[in-house]
């Protein structure tokens, strides 16, 4: 019996409107627990980001540089205690998008760890569980590849990878209003976080993740 694994392959190396100057970048504390701290590569920036506040988040919108068809961003969910609950429970379609419709473009101080990420997990389980598992068997009827009912799905596997440095992220600026705030805000990311990296003009999320220590990959 001729069987088949099916794998797929997304690349994105994105460069940021405004890069983080590799002078400013410092050692400097990242909590990963109550009582646990790593000391991590800190980029430093002041620029002009979208960015809104509610009671249990701070969200920033990075963009990323971009040509005429696409706009890329990462949007950094921050929760403003030390857990990802509150984060966690923004993924969702009509909370993220309040939250998108909600930021503003101000002045920011930003304080973003440098960090990498990499993940892979097994789907064919989840996917027969959601409602296709005959493909995952010999009754599988997969002829419009071969013309034969010999081929069946043995494995789905996902795998991303995701580096985020002062140029950018590997895995034009934009106008908008300045906000009228007295105090600059200062967005300092020096406990766990949600970041998505989204296609503006789809909404389309490309990648999403959640960091809990940077210097863990």
């Amino acid at each position: 019996m001729t069987r088949i694994v099916i794998t797929n392959a997304i690349y994105f190396k994105g460069t940021w409107a405004e890069q983080f100057d590799h002078d400013r970048t410092t050692g400097e504390e990242f909590r990963v627990g109550p009582n646990e701290t790593v000391t991590v590569p800190m980029m430093h920036g002041d620029a002009v980001y979208p960015y809104a506040e509610t009671d249990t988040l701070r969200v920033l919108e990075m963009p990323y540089a971009h040509g005429n068809e696409t706009k890329l961003v990462m949007l950094v969910l921050l929760p403003k205690e030390d857990n990802l609950t509150a984060a966690e429970e923004a993924l969702d379609t009509e909370k993220l998008a309040g939250l998108q419709e909600s930021l503003v473009s101000q002045n920011v101080r930003v304080f973003f760890p440098k960090f990498t990420l990499e993940t892979g997990y097994p789907l064919a389980g989840v996917l027969a569980a959601m409602g296709m598992p005959t493909a995952f068997s010999p009754d599988a009827d997969l002829s419009g590849m071969d013309g034969t009912r010999s081929l069946f799905i043995t494995g789905i596997f996902h795998k991303a990878f995701v580096d985020v440095n002062e140029e950018g992220t590997e895995a034009a600026a934009a106008t908008g209003v300045i906000g009228g705030r007295g105090v600059t805000p200062v967005f300092r990311a020096d406990h766990p976080f949600v970041f998505l990296i989204v296609e503006k003009n789809s909404g389309t999320i490309l990648f999403a993740g959640r960091v809990v220590n940077p210097e863990s990959p």
